[in-house]
């Protein structure tokens, strides 16, 4: 089959479209899908660099999402069958620790993720757990269906698991245009809030509005945690997803109102910043760190998608073999939504 592999860790151009062996079936719970598609992720540049910590033998096919179908079915695989259009969920647990045996695979300490410690899907086939795979929300394509899985469901957990958004609530969006934060603003709407989103580009703030953003804030031209508080009366946001960290840390915390929750899944500016401790604890702020999220929260969504008929925003499409292109797009931050590879065109 034709994949994209990386056999060191560096730029781009270490991706590497070749002839690999298909997979093939060895446990009885697993299945091997047919994929049409697959989005990528910042996680998938970080593990092509090499991400400190995470360690992934070579050579590797990367991607955490995926869609296509059902082609092979071990004989304990129940939920699934062959010709099924499937979804994938991303992370599976070593199925023996507190937190697998509590539906919670996304916390376990031995995690694998497709295109970490499991081969991805940058491929046309791919191996993984039967109860990895769900159905297609009703209507939405396998490139729709490849873009929403690891970025609504963290995006899921931080804003309804965590945050428990309301309607009417004030919730801010750090850095639209990527992919956590494009969920998160059609998440938030969907839910009745009031949205306010961030960027350096006038031309994704415009983009953002016309997905129902109703403030957009150029972070370059002026001090958002400001612009914030006057656009609430001075009073604050009841949420801020803030993926990005770095120097707008302590803004997302100035621009919270008392109470306020404040949901972080990244620190692509920076993974240390100062932090105004006495502003937490005087206005009773809350902060919820996560990543990916349960099966269960994946149903959630999965239902939340049916009923509300939310469509993912794709910013482009790549066949497989221009994975480098796509790579170099995401890296520039030049996407709206997600970038897609189309596989098998």
């Amino acid at each position: 089959m034709k994949a994209v592999r990386i056999h060191e860790h560096g730029a781009a151009d270490k991706l590497r479209y070749e002839e690999v062996g298909e997979p093939k079936l060895t446990d009885p719970t697993d299945v091997i899908v047919q994929l049409k598609a697959a989005a990528l992720n910042h996680i998938d540049i970080w593990n092509r660099r090499g991400l400190p910590g995470i360690e992934i033998s070579l050579p590797r096919i990367l991607g955490a999402d995926g869609a296509g179908i059902v082609i092979e079915v071990g004989e304990q695989a129940r939920n699934v069958k062959r010709g099924d259009a499937v979804c994938l969920y991303p992370p599976t647990g070593c199925s023996r620790c507190e937190f697998c045996l509590t539906d919670r695979d996304f916390m376990c300490l031995h995690l694998r993720a497709l295109g970490e410690r499991l081969e991805g899907t940058y491929a046309e086939y791919v191996k993984l757990p039967a109860k990895n795979c769900f159905p297609i929300p009703p209507g939405l394509s396998f490139e729709e269906a490849a873009s929403f899985p690891l970025v609504f469901l963290t995006v899921w957990r931080m804003l309804v698991t965590n945050a428990q958004i309301k309607p009417g609530e004030h919730v801010l969006v750090l850095g639209v245009g990527g992919g956590v934060a494009s969920a998160a603003l059609q998440v938030a709407k969907h839910m009745g809030a009031h949205v306010i989103v961030t960027s350096s580009s006038d031309e994704k703030l415009t983009m953002a509005k016309n997905w129902g953003a109703d403030h957009g804030i150029n972070y370059v031209k002026s001090d958002f945690a400001k612009e914030v508080r006057a656009l609430t009366g001075k009073r604050g946001v009841e949420i801020v997803v803030d993926s990005v960290g770095g120097e707008s840390w302590s803004k997302s915390l100035g621009a919270l109102a008392k109470g306020g929750r404040l949901v972080t899944c990244g620190a692509t500016a920076g993974e240390h910043p100062s932090t105004d401790i006495p502003r937490i604890f005087w206005n009773h702020l809350k902060i919820f760190g996560s990543t990916l999220g349960s099966r269960e929260e994946f149903r959630q969504i999965l239902n939340f998608m049916r009923t509300s008929q939310l469509r993912p925003i794709i910013d482009h499409l790549f066949p497989l073999k221009e994975v480098a292109d796509a790579h170099r797009r995401l890296e520039e931050g030049k996407q709206f939504g997600k970038i897609v590879l189309q596989v098998g065109e």
